[in-house]
């Protein structure tokens, strides 16, 4: 396992993607700077956090000991996450079919999930004008994927079997469930998850970042 003599330097925002970074570096107990982009003022079209995020989002990092120990600088959440994992040898198994499942419940998240709790807060929430039918569109498709998750946890703790980065990826996603008006009790298995990941002390810390 890699150890960090410096800082990892992280670009966040309080956001469920933004948690995922945060998350992560506390679970691996390394050293990291935030350095907060206000997405709220627009601080993410900055020109120097497009040298380090192409796509002007948050998070993204710079580290300074990357490959070969030349610096490295990485956006996408999931490429964090993975990039992270694989340097320290934590939360990403190394096993020829493990690695597979972390990936698809990755995927999951970052294609599926995500999109849609987003798609849901922003038509039920933020939009100026009201559409019922995307709201209940992002609604039921929001809720078929709890009970997707909800039958992957039947059995087992975590996601993918272990602890992953996988679920770091999907606590940020999940936790506001009561916002997503998601009756949580239709899904016990999802309800003890959420219990099981916020009583992690990195995932506390992790939410904790940026305040």
């Amino acid at each position: 396992m890699s150890e960090q003599t410096t800082p990892i330097d992280l670009y966040f925002w309080m956001t469920p993607n933004g948690f995922k970074a945060s998350i992560m570096l506390e679970e691996l107990g390394v050293p990291y700077n935030v350095h907060k982009i206000n997405i709220g003022e627009g601080e993410q079209f900055a020109p120097e956090f497009l040298k380090i995020s192409p796509n002007n989002r948050i998070p993204a990092i710079v580290d300074p000991e990357g490959p070969d120990g030349a610096p490295i600088s990485i956006f996408e959440s999931g490429a964090i996450l993975k990039y992270l994992a694989q340097k320290f040898n934590k939360f990403y198994p190394s096993e020829t079919r493990a690695p597979v499942k972390v990936d698809e419940w990755i995927n999951w998240q970052i294609g599926g999930l995500g999109p849609m709790v987003g798609q849901l807060a922003h038509f039920a929430r933020f939009a100026k004008e009201k559409v019922p039918y995307a709201i209940e569109r992002y609604h039921t498709e929001t809720k078929r994927l709890y009970g997707v998750l909800d039958r992957q946890l039947e059995g087992q703790d975590y996601m993918a079997g272990d602890f992953s980065i996988a679920d770091i990826a999907t606590i940020g996603w999940i936790k506001g469930y009561e916002m997503q008006e998601i009756d949580i009790s239709d899904y016990p298995n999802v309800g003890k998850w959420i219990e099981r990941m916020l009583a992690r002390p990195g995932v506390q810390r992790g939410f904790a970042a940026g305040q």
